[in-house]
C-alpha cells in the first residue's frame, strides 16, 4: 500500500474524527461514517446501486467492494482476506482501503459483480424507460467487461406485475438492490412489496421448490404461495400462507382494515410509491403514467416547487415540446430532502387539462360566454368593478382570491383590492374558517419568522398535533416526523377523533376527542391537571406532562378554525408550556396569503388595518393618501352580503366552492350579486355565473414564490412561456380603471414586498373566545345520531388531481368510520352500508369499525361519493343521523 501523500484535512480533526486513507490520501470522518462516504469527501467515487444516503446499509448489490486492511489488536496492518462492501464498513483509525482506481483485486470483484447482474438482466436498454440515466447502463460501461460469457438462457417473468394502479413492476430487470422495499419500510412506512424467495430458486417440476428471489407482493397469483385459510378477503397472503401484512407500525402486527385499501381493493395504500420509481437504479420499477412515453434525453429539465401543499418540496418537471411527462423530486436537505409524495409527482395533468382557459370569455347579450379580446374583457371588467364601487359608496365589492396564488399575485391582489376597490372585504380562506382564527392568525402567525422548520420536526422530542393529519394534508411534515420517531428523537401525540393510518406509522399517542372537544383539551394541557373523575384523565395528564417538555412543538391545522375557542386555547397552552406553536395551512398559497393581507382585518406584513399609522406605511408604499380604515367582511360575510344585495359585485379568484362551508351560500351569492369578475386557471362552478373571465397561468407558466408552512421562501421561475399571472391580469385592469398597481413584473412586485418587512407596531389582539359546549352533550346526539369528523384527504376529488387516472387508482377507499358500540346502536357490522344524513340530504358508504369514541362518525371530506359540504349541508362538529342500509353498498 502507498503512503499517505496527499491529505484532506485543512481544518483541525474533531476529537471523535477517525483518520484513514483511501487510495493513498489521507482523510479524517466523523466516527460512523461509512467507507463508501468517506471516499466521497476526496472526490472518489465507488460504483454502487443498493446504497442511497437517506437508507439504511444493505450491502445486496455487492458492487462496491474495495479492498481493506486494517490495525489488528497489536497495531499491525492486515489486509482483510476478502473485499469488503464499502457501503456496510464502517471507517476505523488506521484503516487503509483501496479502491477500483488503486487494486486491481478491487477492480476485478466489481467488474465481475456487474458481469454477474448482466445474466439475467435483459438487454433491452432502447425500449426501457431508465434508458439514458440509469446507473447500471453506466456502470456496465464504466466498470464492467465489454464481454460476457454467458451463453445460457436469461430468466424471465410474466411482466409487468400492477404494484398499484400507479407502480409497475418488470422482475426481469430487477437487480434485487432492495431500495424500493427498504424505502417502503424506512420512509413511507408502507410495506406494500417485499423480497420474497431464496436465489434462482428450483425447477418447476419440483412441487416442494421455493420460487426464484424476487422482489414482489404477497400475491398467490404472482409468487405462486399457496392462500390457505388465512389469506385476506382479496387474495394476498404472506410466505407460507399466512395472512398479509395490511398496514403496521413497522413491524409484522396488522393494525389497519378495509380503510387502508386503495380503490382496486389491494392492501397497497401509498402516497409515497413514486419515490421507488424514482431511485430504482435500473427500470424494474415503471409508473404508469410515463411508461413508454419518452426516453431521458428527449427531456428538458426545470426545477421547480410543488404547488398541492404547503410544504413547498422542491421537484424537477421534465417536459418536451412544451408538454409535462414526468415530475421528479428534486434534492433539497433543508425541506423534503429527496422525496415527494405521490400528488406532487403525478398530479400535473390539471394544468394542460381540456377545460383550461386559454382566452378572455364575456357574456353576451343572450346570456351565453363567448371568447374575446384582452383588451375588450380587461375594459368591460374595470368598467363593472368601477361601477359597483361607485354605486355602493365604496365598498361595493366582495374580493375572493383564494388559496392558490404566490406570494406576488397574493399581494397584487391585496394591493388591487384598497386601492382599486378601495374595501377591505377580502378572505382568501375558501374553506371552513372564523373571526377566531382570523385573530390568531394577525397576532401569531402574519410577520413571524421560521419559529418552526422541518428539522426541528425531526430533532424536537415532542411533537402535539391537533387539527392536523400530516400524511394527508403535508406529506413531507409526515415523513419529517416519522424519521425523528424511527431514529428514537420524536415523541408524537396527536388529539384527534381517531387513530388513522399515519399515526399509527408516527406511533403517536391518540388522544381520542370528539369534534369539538379540542378546546377544552388543551385548556386542560394548559392547567396541567385534568378535570377529576373524567375518563381520560390518565393519558391527559401524561400529554399535560410531554408537552411541557423543553423544546416541544404544536403542529396546528386549518381545521381549529371550525372549533370556538380553539386557537385561544392553543395560545394559552403555548404560554403556559413555551411550547413553540406552527399553524400548518393545506393549500400552497395560505401562508402567503396571509403575509400578503389578504384578510379582512390585516395589510400587508401584518399590519392591522384598524392602525392608523400602519394604513400611512402602506399607503406611502403604494403611492395612495388614504386606505379603507373599517375591517372587512370574512368569507361568509362577504357571501351573505352578496345575496342579500350589499354587494354590486364579486371579484374571484380560485375558489372551488366543495371546499366552502356552504356550497350552497356560495351559489345563491353567485346568481344573485350583479356582477361577477372571474380569474381562474380553468372553468368551474364560478364561471357558470361570471360576467367576465379572465385567464390567468398555472404555475408551470410563470415565476414567483410560495411561501412554506414554516414561512420559507420558495421561489421558482416559469417552465413555459406564454400566459399572464394573477399580477399581471389585474395590473391591466387596474390600469383601464385609471389606477397604477405595478404588477407587471415579479422585480417590481419583490421590490415592494421588501418595503413590508420589519412592522414594529402593535398586533391584532389574541383572539379570546370561551369553547362551545361539548358537541357529545348536545341533547340531539343519541341513539342513532352521532357527531360529524371530516377532513381532506391527500387524494380524492380535489380539481388538481383531474386527468390522472392511475394516480386516483391510489386514493384510499371512502369509508364511514364509527365505533363498535355506535355501529351496535345502528344495527351495521364491518363492511355494511351507512346511510349518514344531515340537514342537506345524505351519504352512503361502507361502515368500518375502528377504535374511536362513542357516537361519532368520520367521513372523508371530499372523495367520490362523499362530499360532506354540499351532500350534508353539514361540516365537522355538526350532529348527523346514522341509518343501516338493508344491501351493502359497493366496496
Amino acid at each position: 500500500m502507498t503512503a499517505p501523500t496527499t491529505t484532506t484535512n485543512d481544518a483541525v480533526s474533531k476529537p471523535d474524527d477517525v483518520t484513514l486513507t483511501i487510495d493513498g490520501v489521507e482523510v479524517s470522518v466523523p466516527k460512523g461514517t461509512l467507507v463508501i462516504r468517506a471516499a466521497e469527501q476526496i472526490g472518489v467515487q465507488i460504483p454502487r446501486f443498493c446504497d442511497h444516503p437517506l437508507l439504511k446499509p444493505a450491502g445486496a448489490c455487492r458492487q462496491c467492494l474495495v479492498e481493506v486492511a486494517a490495525p489488528d489488536r497489536e497495531g499491525n496492518v492486515r489486509p482483510m482476506p476478502k473485499p469488503q462492501t464499502s457501503c456496510t464498513l464502517e471507517v476505523m483509525p488506521g484503516m487503509q482501503v483501496s479502491t477500483q482506481h488503486s487494486s486491481e483485486v478491487a477492480e476485478k470483484a466489481q467488474r465481475g459483480q456487474i458481469e454477474f447482474l448482466l445474466i439475467n438482466h435483459p438487454l433491452d436498454c432502447p425500449v426501457c424507460d431508465k434508458g439514458g440515466e440509469c446507473p447500471l447502463q453506466n456502470q456496465a460501461l464504466s466498470n464492467g467487461s465489454g464481454t460476457s460469457r454467458f451463453t445460457g438462457v436469461k430468466r424471465t417473468f410474466p411482466k409487468p406485475i400492477k404494484i398499484s394502479t400507479q407502480i409497475l413492476l418488470d422482475r426481469d430487470r430487477c437487480i434485487l438492490c432492495q431500495r424500493c422495499t427498504r424505502f417502503s419500510d424506512e420512509i413511507a412506512g408502507d410495506p406494500f412489496i417485499d423480497l420474497q424467495g431464496r436465489g434462482g430458486g428450483t425447477p418447476g417440476d419440483d412441487g416442494h421448490g421455493l420460487p426464484a428471489q424476487q422482489i414482489g407482493r404477497f400475491d398467490e397469483a404472482i409468487l405462486d404461495f399457496a392462500g390457505g385459510e388465512e389469506a385476506t378477503d382479496d387474495g394476498s397472503v404472506g410466505p407460507g400462507g399466512r395472512a398479509a401484512l395490511v398496514a403496521g407500525t413497522g413491524d409484522s402486527t396488522p393494525t389497519m382494515g378495509e380503510a387502508a385499501l386503495d380503490v382496486s381493493g389491494r392492501p397497497f395504500a401509498s402516497y409515497f410509491s413514486g419515490n421507488t420509481v424514482q431511485i430504482c437504479p435500473v427500470g424494474a420499477l415503471t409508473s404508469a403514467a410515463y411508461r413508454f412515453r419518452s426516453r431521458p434525453f428527449d427531456l428538458v429539465s426545470s426545477p421547480s416547487i410543488g404547488e398541492h401543499d404547503a410544504c413547498g418540496s422542491a421537484i424537477r418537471i421534465d417536459h418536451r415540446r412544451d408538454v409535462v411527462l414526468r415530475r421528479l423530486a428534486g434534492d433539497d436537505p433543508v425541506v423534503n430532502e429527496e422525496w415527494i409524495t405521490d400528488k406532487d409527482r403525478f398530479a400535473f395533468a390539471w394544468q394542460s387539462a381540456p377545460d383550461v382557459l386559454t382566452s378572455p370569455l364575456v357574456r353576451d347579450e343572450s346570456g351565453e360566454l363567448v371568447p374575446t379580446s384582452w383588451s375588450e374583457a380587461v375594459h368591460l371588467a374595470a368598467r363593472a368593478l368601477t361601477a359597483a364601487r361607485a354605486d355602493a359608496g365604496g365598498a361595493g365589492i366582495g374580493v375572493l382570491p383564494g388559496g392558490r396564488l404566490t406570494v406576488e399575485d397574493a399581494y397584487a391582489w391585496s394591493k388591487f383590492a384598497r386601492v382599486v376597490l378601495g374595501t377591505n372585504d377580502v378572505d382568501f380562506r375558501a374553506r371552513a374558517h372564523s373571526a377566531e382564527e382570523a385573530d390568531f392568525l394577525g397576532h401569531r402567525v402574519a410577520g413571524h419568522g421560521m419559529d418552526v422548520t422541518f428539522r426541528d420536526l425531526e430533532s424536537t422530542s415532542e411533537v402535539l398535533l391537533v387539527g392536523f393529519e400530516p400524511e394527508e394534508e403535508a406529506g413531507t411534515i409526515f415523513l419529517r416526523l416519522r424519521k425523528g420517531v424511527l431514529a428514537g428523537d420524536v415523541h408524537v401525540s396527536a388529539i384527534a377523533p381517531l387513530t388513522t393510518r399515519g399515526s399509527t406509522k408516527l406511533r403517536a399517542d391518540v388522544l381520542h376527542t370528539a369534534p369539538g372537544g379540542e378546546a377544552e383539551v388543551l385548556n386542560a394541557l394548559a392547567d396541567g391537571v385534568p378535570s377529576e373523575g373524567a375518563e381520560s384523565s390518565e393519558p391527559l395528564a401524561a400529554l399535560a406532562e410531554q408537552v411541557r417538555t423543553e423544546g416541544a412543538v404544536i403542529l396546528a391545522g386549518e381545521r381549529l378554525a371550525g372549533v370556538p375557542g380553539a386557537f385561544t386555547a392553543l395560545l394559552r397552552l403555548a404560554e403556559a408550556t413555551g411550547a413553540r406553536v406552527a399553524w400548518v395551512p393545506r393549500r400552497a398559497g395560505d401562508r402567503g396569503a396571509v403575509e400578503a393581507g389578504l384578510l379582512p382585518h390585516l395589510l400587508p406584513g401584518g399590519r392591522p388595518v384598524a392602525d392608523a399609522q400602519a394604513r400611512v406605511d402602506v399607503g406611502a408604499v403604494w403611492g395612495v393618501d388614504s386606505l379603507p380604515e373599517t375591517p372587512g367582511r370574512d368569507l361568509t360575510g362577504i357571501l351573505e352580503a352578496a345575496r342579500d344585495g350589499d354587494l354590486g359585485a364579486l371579484l374571484v379568484g380560485g375558489v372551488d366552492l366543495e371546499d366552502l362551508p356552504d356550497p350552497a351560500l356560495a351559489e345563491e351569492a353567485l346568481a344573485a350579486v350583479g356582477t361577477v369578475i372571474q380569474l381562474e386557471v380553468r372553468r368551474s362552478a364560478v364561471t357558470d355565473h361570471a360576467d367576465v373571465v379572465l385567464p390567468v397561468a398555472p404555475p408551470t407558466y410563470k415565476g414567483g414564490t410560495f411561501l412554506t408552512w414554516e414561512g420559507r421562501p420558495r421561489p421558482f421561475d416559469a417552465v413555459f412561456e406564454g400566459r399572464l399571472s394573477d399580477a399581471r391580469v389585474l395590473d391591466m385592469v387596474a390600469s383601464a380603471a385609471g389606477a397604477t398597481l405595478g404588477g407587471r413584473s415579479l422585480e417590481a412586485l419583490h421590490a415592494e414586498l421588501a418595503e413590508f418587512s420589519g412592522w414594529d407596531g402593535a398586533k391584532p389582539a389574541a383572539p379570546t373566545v370561551e369553547p362551545a359546549a361539548p358537541a357529545e352533550t348536545d341533547p340531539r346526539v343519541g341513539a342513532g345520531s352521532a357527531v360529524l369528523a371530516t377532513w381532506r384527504m391527500q387524494l380524492d376529488s380535489g380539481r388538481g388531481q383531474d386527468g390522472e387516472p392511475h394516480l386516483a387508482g391510489t386514493a384510499r377507499r371512502p369509508v364511514a368510520l364509527l365505533s363498535a358500540a355506535t355501529a351496535a346502536e345502528v344495527g351495521v357490522s364491518d363492511g355494511d352500508g351507512l346511510r349518514v344524513n344531515g340537514p342537506s340530504g345524505s351519504i352512503e358508504l361502507p361502515a368500518t369499525i375502528t377504535t374511536m369514541p362513542d357516537r361519532v362518525v368520520w367521513l372523508p371530506q371530499h372523495s367520490p361519493g362523499s362530499s360532506v359540504h354540499r351532500m350534508l349541508g353539514a361540516g365537522a362538529g355538526s350532529v348527523v343521523d346514522l341509518t343501516a342500509l338493508t344491501t351493502e353498498v359497493q366496496r
